[in-house]
């Protein structure tokens, strides 16, 4: 028999939050993984990336053809992804693409000759009342059942680690909210598992015989209603005890609502977490501990646990950096004419007195804890505005404060380039009428220093996007000065010269 350590195991899904974790576990017990996702890009600056056995490749499930040669040569796949969020108009058609994903999957499964598709999906039961994303979660793994390759189905109830979507939703209404006035489903039942648990049982299938086809509901010790967990937080984290007041009227549409404004999670993912919360979620069988014994994390250890990542800055993977990142064409232009019309642009520089390795530290870790350096009342009171028109609002936040990531995300911008002591590219995830991009520019001087060139560019769309344009711009360059000295001051750099507005273009523009 071969020795399973030996074939190559795909992850699809590698760079959302569980896949981010689940890769480098597998590549720690010794298995060849080739990593699957939109943007492989992501995964290039992970700590893993370098690993002889780690191989990425880009891959998307709703196209066959990708697919296909992503499983060529494999033994097994994770099926990790999912399309959860808003359609064209508004409209959640995430279901339709989750079907067509499965049905592709399990073409691809059949071609390739795999021996085992591990998913994972949510727990619930079938029923005119489970929620439209349970549902599909589960229409999924059914799709996949149906094929001739063997399929081992986890059904999970919520997942509590540092950086998961349900956890951060838990965490900011708790510590937001000394008076919480709630929707009767914080009195569903529930039975959350630890993602370290969660990683354990998906490792802990692979090729094992006892796990071929079966499906397993997944839950970790404790069964509890969603106001006990939302004191055991409390009490974790050192708040004083929150009064939970439910009320009848409050609907999961109104839910997502509140979700939305009082924490980073957007409407468009809270609303499906919020309708899925009036289902109760317990395991009706444990097979699956006799098949993969461990130790299962209490939910007080596992909140514990949680914010002792989150406080130490050790979070491996977070639930907003796993969309995708999609970097306009025009960002790779180096000059204001583009073939798609005028892209504007606001750039200064600063001369100082350190070399690059010295000033990089205070840029990547800008936004955040730390805020923006200048201004940051205008900041939040811009993220207020988003919020308000539905965009993503200032998350006041980031993945960990003192290291940046391609598709990272800080507070209302996204990661889409980062070179350590050379640039940085921000993409702006805020409603505004065209596309914004941030920009910073380290450039090595004679004498060890430092041009440092920062730079907003604006692809406007209409005519309220040139309006946009020009009403902001004043306030703009006011914002980059200061932000400029203060970057020079953190870095405890001299200011040489400036700040003043770009000199030489021509040197001081790099593509992307």
């Amino acid at each position: 028999m071969r020795d399973n350590n030996q074939k190559t195991v795909l992850v699809l899904g590698a760079s959302g939050y569980i896949g981010g974790r689940l890769v480098p576990l597998l590549l720690d017990k010794g298995y060849k993984v080739r990593a699957g996702a939109r943007n492989p890009d992501k995964l290039s600056c992970r700590d893993y990336a370098g690993h002889p056995a780690f191989e990425p490749v880009r891959v998307n499930v709703l196209d066959q053809e990708s697919l296909d040669k992503a499983c060529e040569g494999c033994g097994a796949v994770f099926y990790l992804v999912h399309s959860m969020g808003p359609g064209p108009r508004g409209k959640n058609d995430f279901s339709s693409k989750d079907r067509t994903a499965a049905q592709n999957m399990v073409q691809s499964a059949e071609k390739s000759g795999l021996e085992q598709i591990i998913y994972l999906g949510g727990l619930g039961d079938q029923g005119k009342d489970l929620s439209h994303h349970l549902k599909s979660r589960l229409e999924v793994g059914e799709i996949m059942q149906k094929g001739p390759v063997p399929v081992t189905f986890l059904k999970a109830a919520m997942i509590m680690g540092s950086g998961s979507a349900s956890f951060e939703v838990m965490r900011y209404l708790v510590e937001r909210l000394p008076v919480m006035i709630t929707p009767r489903w914080v009195h569903t039942r529930s039975q959350p598992i630890a993602v370290s648990n969660v990683l354990e049982y998906l490792s802990g299938c692979l090729y094992n015989p006892g796990a071929m086809g079966q499906t397993f509901e997944i839950g970790g010790p404790d069964i509890v209603t969603y106001a006990q967990l939302f004191n055991i937080y409390t009490e974790e984290a050192g708040l004083p005890r929150r009064l939970i007041i439910p009320v009848p009227f409050l609907t999961p549409k109104l839910s997502s609502y509140w979700i939305h404004l009082i924490t980073p999670v957007p409407s468009s993912l809270a609303r499906p977490l919020a309708e899925g919360l009036k289902n109760p979620v317990v395991c009706k069988e444990n097979r699956i501990r006799d098949i993969i014994p461990q130790k299962l994390l209490s939910c007080r250890e596992a909140i514990r646990l949680a914010l002792d990542r989150v406080a130490q800055e050790k979070v491996d993977t977070c639930w907003s950096d796993a969309g995708e990142v999609n970097a306009p064409e025009w960002v790779a232009c180096s000059d204001t004419a583009y073939s798609g019309g005028n892209i504007y642009e606001i750039a200064y520089e600063i001369r100082l007195s350190l070399p690059p390795d010295r000033i990089w530290p205070a840029i990547e870790s800008i936004g955040g804890k730390k805020g923006w350096y200048h201004g940051d009342f205008l900041w939040r009171i811009r993220g207020v505005m988003d919020k308000l028109m539905g965009g993503s609002g200032y998350r006041e936040g980031r993945r960990v404060q003192n290291e940046l990531r391609y598709g990272d995300t800080v507070d209302f911008w996204r990661v889409i380039l980062v070179k350590k002591f050379e640039q940085l590219r921000f993409l702006a995830e805020m409603k505004v009428p065209g596309q914004a991009v941030l920009e910073f520019d380290l450039f090595p001087e004679d004498k060890n220093q430092t041009i440092l060139v920062q730079r907003a560019r604006f692809y406007p769309k209409g005519l309220w996007g040139l309006i946009y344009w020009k009403t902001s711009a004043p306030v703009h360059i006011w914002l980059f000065k200061g932000m400029l000295k203060k970057v020079a001051k953190s870095s405890k750099a001299k200011i040489l010269d400036g700040p003043s507005k770009v000199k030489d273009r021509e040197n001081r523009c790099r593509l992307l």
